[in-house]
């Protein structure tokens, strides 16, 4: 096996996405350390890997944001039911710069960009009716012109420093290996079962 963490995942991340049929093959859990110091949990997308790092985008001011910007310590879960493997990562977080996060935005489709433009992601709301009046007002109004990404949706780059690889297997001895990075170098260790 490599001895590289990330090309391993980008190495399993491929074989999976060859072989998958679901709709978001690249969904992953994002845990980060709640505003309220509970731990919080929610999908994501993984967007790309730049410079070693992984990429995911959203909304900076919603909870996610703001539990990132509080405490940028997180993780990343991984489970891909073709190649019954599970990538477990924990990281650094940091936000993206101004450009990366223009050219995600601009890789959204167009439905996707309206909403982000509109809502206030997790925020309570008295009537859904509100955000489709505005949806369409916006719709409306920049027909074949391309959309500006607010303000408050960017990303964030993990630097990993933990990458667990875990491989099912039918006779329950599953292969488990845990790459840590330790003085800017990964060592590795084999983990039972």
């Amino acid at each position: 096996m490599e001895t590289n963490p990330i090309e391993i995942f980008r190495e399993w991340f491929t074989q999976e996405m060859n072989v998958t049929k679901v709709v978001i093959p690249t969904a992953c859990c994002l845990s980060t350390i709640g505003i309220d110091n509970y731990p919080n949990a929610r999908f994501v997308s993984l967007k790309g890997i730049e410079s070693n790092n992984l990429i995911v985008t959203g909304t900076t001011s919603s909870r996610k944001g703001l539990e990132i910007n509080q405490t940028n310590k997180i993780a990343l879960t991984f489970w891909w039911t073709k190649t019954e493997r599970q990538v477990r990562i924990q990281g650094d977080a940091t936000q993206i710069s101004n450009e990366l996060a223009d050219k995600y935005f601009a890789e959204r489709n167009r439905d996707s960009q309206i909403v982000s433009i509109i809502s206030n992601q997790g925020k309570k709301i008295k009537d859904i009716e509100t955000l489709n009046k505005r949806y369409n007002e916006i719709e409306a109004t920049f027909i074949n012109q391309n959309l500006t990404r607010p303000e408050n949706w960017g990303g964030y780059s993990i630097e990993p420093i933990r990458i667990e690889f875990l491989e099912f297997k039918p006779n329950r001895f599953h292969n488990r290996q845990l790459f840590q990075l330790i003085k800017g170098l990964w060592t590795k260790s084999e983990l039972q079962p």
